[in-house]
């Protein structure tokens, strides 16, 4: 018995220490309007896997044949904690980005009826990157990263809250 409760309390210390701790404090992105049926909402990742979705249009809601109108009832706040293998998939995308290193600002306003995503990242250090992409061209990788999380609208179980 000694032995077994050695080995249980080993265990525990061992899954303990092998978690990594995010490099990331908070994890901000916000999909902007465009004349058609653009999702907008912004979302708010903490590094406990809580989610947060601050939904006005399109975000879980069809388009029910109209386009954006400002006038329409926004859909709500919705809460949820990110499945594990998603939230290790976040990480592993924004680690791959090198982030400080990216411009602040990408896109060209001569363009109209385009979307703009906010990447709004803390790190665990306090510093903090912002990237403006109008139409989200910026890169390849930081659109699969904005890819990867408006599909967490679709593939994780949200709670409305209010």
């Amino acid at each position: 018995m000694k032995y077994f409760l050695t080995f249980v309390v080993a265990g525990i210390l061992l899954s303990c220490t092998a978690l990594t701790k995010s490099p990331y404090s908070k994890i901000e992105y916000e999909a902007g309007a465009c004349f058609g049926f653009c999702p907008i909402f912004k979302i708010v990742i903490s590094p406990d896997r809580t989610a947060v979705i601050e939904a006005e249009h399109f975000t879980f809601t069809t388009t029910e044949g109209r386009g954006y109108d400002p006038n329409l009832p926004k859909e709500g706040t919705f809460k949820t904690t990110l499945k594990q293998a998603d939230y290790d998939k976040l990480i592993s995308l924004l680690n791959g980005l090198d982030i400080k290193t990216l411009k602040k600002f990408y896109g060209s306003k001569n363009t109209s009826d385009l979307p703009t995503s906010y990447l709004r990242i803390t790190f665990a250090d306090g510093t903090k990157k912002e990237i403006e992409d109008y139409g989200k061209g910026g890169t390849e990788k930081l659109n699969q990263l904005y890819q990867f999380i408006e599909n967490l609208r679709k593939s994780q179980s949200w709670t409305k809250v209010n």
